[in-house]
């Protein structure tokens, strides 16, 4: 009896050795002739999997809403012109208020046209037998246009960063009249790293925009810049980029054939100059676009990292806008004047600008309405063959009852009218659980119906699931690349930012980090850390949209990335 048990136990023992050995060998060979990322495409995918299958997903009956066909309406999205700060107030009720470009207005090394202005505002400088003042409303370059081209809110001048945007609103039929054609120097720049840098000069002689996109269209080179409907160095690029392809007709079918191939190669399109920066300092690109006065003022930037001028020159522009009375004409000529003197000009030198005299514009001031061509173009181009796939992940948690959660479906109704036809979409909501409201879809005029139906529908109760619904969106994303392998993935994520229930950022990081999914967040009077902490992942933009903005700042969101 006691053999019959030791040979059963050793039986058992030699079972369970070869059962191990066969294991170990399946799983050692099945890896055999895959490569690296062959092994970790399963190995996420698999993690993937594991992750979804323990979230209790539904899938809701979609319903179709009334699609509203009129186009954008800029000025209703705009919100009050009183969300961007006077940083100089007027000292008389003989005025006039200028919009002045970031850069210039606010503080510190960007303060130097703020500084003056309160120095003129001291000087009791009289017009029309007064003493003048000027208000300065410190707002970007492309922002100010939209309130002056919509009529929303017209000032009495404007100090954009370049010539570009006056001629985009003379275009659009707003009376300007050139002040100055300057009032401070500055220059864009392509910012790439040095090493980058010296490689390209071997290799192609020289850098400058022409070398630098056939660089990029042969995939040599990786760079970024910044949203042209709303970035003046962004605007700079792209109709810069266009004249290297065609100098006699940027918008032909050479410039737009040759804007496509490059584009082809552009891994990224920044909303802010701080995401592009941001993406930088990662490593994943090797240039990036960036005024100089920006440049000169940032110790990160000039030991590793070469500037190269292109374009029109930043000068900072004044127009007069409308039909002004001749004081206000007077007092914005006074200005100008006073801004010109050498002590001011030197006190700018001081803070950046002023510097790289020897540049000279390459291209000649573009024609307004090509310009508007120009970022038409772009919107439908910058995508190349790669349609975009993008799913919409909402929060209807409790704390989104109300006011946030009126606001992000408003913002979504409004904010689609941006989203292009060639691309794909579906949502997601979540609380304590998470429903698929509306399955990836080509965003024709079904589609479009369907997400406006599912946006209506979406009411707020229950916990805060966020990263299970991040979950989700990436499965859809996944099994839509397996049909559509394409496609290229961006999910959005609109949100109070307070997870209490389901996973955390820790159990998902590493799967985004993998995936290499731009996660775009929008914070709804958020915890906008916590948002920062999903979108810094794979350097996506976090938006801080209160009450006032979200409808404008996600139109654009949607325009760059869609």
């Amino acid at each position: 009896m006691a053999k019959k048990s030791k040979f059963f136990l050793i039986s058992g023992f030699i079972l369970v050795v070869v059962f191990a050995l066969v294991y170990y060998g399946v799983n050692l060979t099945s890896n055999l002739g895959k490569s690296k990322a062959q092994v970790t495409s399963e190995n996420v995918g698999k993690q993937l999997s594991e992750l979804y299958s323990d979230i209790s997903v539904t899938t809701a009956t979609p319903v179709k809403g009334q699609i509203d066909l009129d186009p954008v309406d800029v000025a209703a999205s705009l919100p009050d012109i009183s969300k961007y700060p006077i940083t100089v107030d007027n000292t008389t009720d003989n005025f006039v208020e200028i919009f002045s470009s970031t850069e210039k207005s606010g503080t510190g090394v960007d303060g130097w046209l703020a500084e003056v202005a309160t120095e003129f505002n001291k000087a009791n400088i009289d017009v029309d037998g007064k003493p003048a003042s000027v208000k300065i409303r410190n707002i970007a370059s492309g922002t100010a246009a939209d309130y002056i081209k919509s009529g929303k809110y017209v000032p009495d001048a404007y100090t954009p960063s370049n010539e570009l945007w006056g001629e985009m609103i003379k275009a659009s039929g707003v009376k300007t009249q050139l002040v100055s054609k300057r009032l401070v120097g500055n220059v864009p720049g392509i910012v790439i790293a040095k090493a980058k840098y010296d490689t390209l000069v071997d290799k192609y002689g020289s850098v400058n925009v022409k070398t630098v996109t056939e660089a990029i269209a042969n995939n040599e080179f990786s760079m970024g810049y910044t949203d042209p409907f709303a970035s003046s160095t962004g605007l700079n690029f792209l109709v810069t980029a266009l004249n290297t392809f065609d100098s006699t007709n940027i918008l032909g079918d050479k410039a737009v054939q040759g804007f496509e191939k490059f584009q082809a190669n552009v891994p990224f399109i920044a909303s802010t100059t701080i995401q592009m920066r941001d993406a930088a300092k990662s490593g994943r690109l090797d240039g990036f676009v960036l005024e100089y006065q920006t440049y000169v003022n940032a110790a990160d930037l000039k030991s590793g990292y070469v500037f190269t001028p292109f374009g029109v020159r930043h000068d900072s522009p004044l127009y007069a806008l409308g039909d002004l009375p001749q004081a206000k004409l007077d007092i914005i000529k006074k200005f100008a004047e006073f801004v010109a003197q050498d002590k001011y000009q030197k006190s700018a030198q001081e803070k950046g600008f002023n510097n790289l005299e020897d540049y000279k514009s390459e291209l000649a001031v573009v024609d307004g309405n090509l310009l508007s061509s120009a970022q038409k173009v772009w919107k439908e181009k910058k995508n190349g063959s790669k349609p975009i796939a993008a799913v919409f992940v909402t929060d209807v948690s409790g704390s989104m009852d109300g006011e946030p959660l009126n606001r992000l479906k408003e913002s979504l109704l409004k904010g689609q009218k941006y989203l292009g036809k060639d691309n794909s979409i579906g949502l997601v909501s979540y609380s304590s659980d998470v429903t698929i409201n509306l399955p990836i879809g080509k965003y024709d005029t079904n589609q479009q119906s369907m997400f406006v139906g599912a946006v209506n529908n979406l009411q707020a109760s229950g916990g805060t699931a966020t990263f299970d619904g991040i979950v989700v969106a990436l499965k859809m994303l996944q099994d839509e690349i397996a049909v559509n392998p394409n496609v290229k993935p961006i999910i959005f994520v609109l949100s109070d930012g307070e997870t209490n229930e389901g996973y955390s950022l820790k159990d998902i990081k590493g799967l985004v980090e993998t995936y290499k999914i731009p996660i775009y967040t929008v914070g709804y009077n958020a915890n906008i850390k916590a948002l920062q902490s999903i979108s810094s992942i794979n350097e996506a933009a976090s938006i801080n949209a209160d009450t006032d903005d979200v409808v404008y700042k996600l139109g654009n969101l949607f325009n760059v990335q869609m």
